[in-house]
């Protein structure tokens, strides 16, 4: 086992994955909490999709697909906020049709230009190797931006979490604090698509809020252990990847999964 850590750090680019999937995985865990209990978890799937949409336009004009797809997917998330609040359209359906339109107009993108090709598969399915210096110091500085929001909203993201009425009476404007809660979800979502893929990204966002669910009670309790987990679970699913030779996104999703089981199991033992 020691052998093995010290063969995987001695690759630049395992060493990418983890200080890069580590943050993308701690952001995305982080907003997946407030995500999940405002019924809005499907949102990074919809997303998801949409980056997808963009990424293809962006390959097939021959554009850096992160300057592209991080606007686009932000005025997406505007979108699906606006249609589920001023809208008779549910949210749930709001997502299926903007997700839907996306992967239609990547595909007829792809289509028309070069067909399915090596990067549009690392994007939608992962691919750890596709990494750039310039895709990770942009990746760090968007992952560390989100932290920090979150940490300086985390009150205000507490109260419209848990009851959004009260957050209006008490003066918070609870609809500017959604919209920034979409636009993280956004930037999460970009950031974490070159490591999970556009169809596997959402994993991170859902499972380990899912998973500390099951043991701890508080809200601070579920933000700080949904953390931890997700990164103990994405450093596990990148090791997995090394040793077997699979897709990274993949093996971190198994491994949430696997989490998620065994918190479910032992949930009536541990309590935090």
């Amino acid at each position: 086992m020691v052998n093995l850590f010290e063969e995987i750090f001695t690759y630049e680019f395992m060493i990418r994955a983890l200080i890069v999937g580590s943050l993308v995985a701690l952001c995305a865990a982080l907003l997946g909490v407030s995500l999940v209990l405002k019924k809005y978890s499907m949102i990074g799937d919809g997303l998801s999709h949409v980056a997808f949409g963009a990424l293809s336009i962006a390959l097939a004009l021959n554009v850096a697909p992160l300057y592209i797809a991080i606007p686009v997917v932000i005025i997406a998330a505007f979108i699906l906020l606006h249609i589920s609040q001023n809208s008779k359209i549910k949210s749930d359906a709001a997502i299926g049709l903007i997700s839907t339109v996306s992967i239609a107009i990547g595909v007829i993108t792809i289509s028309l230009s070069k067909g399915i090709n090596t990067d549009i598969n690392s994007y939608m399915f992962g691919n750890i190797l596709a990494m750039n210096q310039s895709d990770i110091i942009l990746s760090v500085i968007l992952s560390l931006f989100v932290l920090v929001i979150f940490i300086l909203f985390y009150n205000k993201m507490f109260a419209i979490t848990f009851d959004e009425d009260f957050a209006k009476a008490t003066g918070i404007k609870a609809n500017r604090f959604k919209i920034v809660l979409s636009i993280l979800t956004a930037i999460t979502i970009v950031i974490g698509m070159r490591m999970m893929g556009t169809m596997l990204i959402s994993s991170l966002i859902i499972f380990p809020s899912l998973t500390a669910m099951r043991v701890c009670k508080t809200f601070k309790s579920v933000v700080i252990t949904s953390g931890i987990i997700s990164v103990i679970c994405l450093f596990f699913g990148v090791i997995l990847s090394y040793v077997y030779s699979v897709p990274t996104g993949a093996c971190i999703v198994v491994t949430n999964a696997i989490m998620l089981v065994l918190f479910s199991i032992t949930k009536k033992t541990i309590k935090i």
